[in-house]
């Protein structure tokens, strides 16, 4: 159970952009554009896997499950803080802040799962061609996405317990716009809170670290079965699959080794603000477009699902 009962603290006091006081209204609306075309954008794959019936593959039904946990994870951050963006008090509850947390690492981590998952059927697709729809068969893949939404599940649940589980007997306000774990802690009072610092700091980066040391691992034996493609035209055809993947799994680990990683020391309130606008506005924001740009099945796809609606005579 979560230490409510033992916590002097009912609430919280969001402070993340409150030194940014005249540019609120700005961020606001940059990050009411910027999450409205998520959504869309995320919205606009799924509609377009699910109408074409070429793109029921494992592939494509991992990006489905991938833009899903994007929605769930912008929608437990984002309309909070653009409620917050408006207001004049910032104020969370206990058991909605430590809702908070669950949600966004629950989500936040059935990502980084998936895109492994991704990293894995591509490299069956193109090291394993002639046993791929064998090993990659629906019961599989299905099973595969319920495995990355059921660790997302226990992440979320363990850091969650974990943190709130301590006491809190104020000050209650966090030195960040979302309830994030290192401002928490520092809120945190009681001789137990730099072991569960120490625990949830290995736990998300060993999880982070194993999910991308595999898909290094996918994209080694990858590379090395490309090179051994005689044609040129071949390389290219095998690689272009996994580009948009790819250049997903570079923006990601790369804001969260930004979060996850950094040096520790004296750190100021901006700087860990915008860092964390980096990890929970921008990398969803990026996701789809990179999928929709990078992967011309795909953009074929919805240019004849959607733009040929809008304009036949065009296209």
């Amino acid at each position: 159970m979560l230490g409510v009962n033992r916590s002097a603290v009912s609430e919280f006091i969001l402070i993340g952009f409150s030194t940014f006081p005249h540019l609120q209204l700005m961020f606001f609306l940059l990050f009411l554009l910027m999450y409205l075309f998520t959504l869309l954008g995320n919205l606009l794959i799924m509609a377009t896997i699910w109408s074409k019936r070429s793109l029921h593959t494992p592939m494509y039904l991992f990006l489905c499950a991938l833009s899903i946990s994007e929605i769930l994870y912008t929608f437990a951050i984002i309309p909070r803080v653009l409620v917050d963006l408006l207001s004049t008090r910032h104020a969370i509850a206990f058991v909605a802040c430590a809702s908070q947390m669950f949600f966004s690492f629950m989500f936040g981590f059935t990502h980084s799962f998936l895109l492994t998952v991704m990293g894995y059927d591509r490299y069956m697709a193109i090291c394993h061609p002639l046993r791929y729809n064998v090993l990659m068969s629906p019961q599989g893949c299905a099973c595969l996405v319920v495995w990355s939404w059921a660790g997302g599940s226990v992440m979320g649940m363990v850091v969650t317990i974990a943190i709130f589980n301590l006491t809190f007997c104020g000050p209650n306000k966090i030195h960040h716009f979302a309830c994030h774990v290192p401002p928490l802690l520092k809120l945190a009072c009681g001789n137990d809170v730099p072991a569960v610092a120490k625990g949830v700091g290995l736990t998300c980066i060993t999880a982070l670290m194993g999910c991308c040391l595999l898909i290094l691992l996918s994209y080694a034996f990858i590379v090395a079965t490309i090179l051994k493609i005689p044609s040129a035209e071949g390389r290219h055809k095998a690689f272009s699959t996994c580009a948009s993947h790819l250049t997903v799994v570079i923006v990601h680990y790369s804001f969260a080794s930004v979060i996850y990683l950094k040096p520790k020391g004296p750190q100021s309130l901006e700087g860990d603000t915008l860092m964390g606008i980096t990890y929970t506005v921008l990398t969803p924001f990026l996701s789809p477009i990179i999928f929709s740009l990078r992967n011309k099945e795909l953009k074929n796809a919805m240019n004849k699902t959607f733009l040929s609606k809008l304009s036949p005579d065009k296209l």
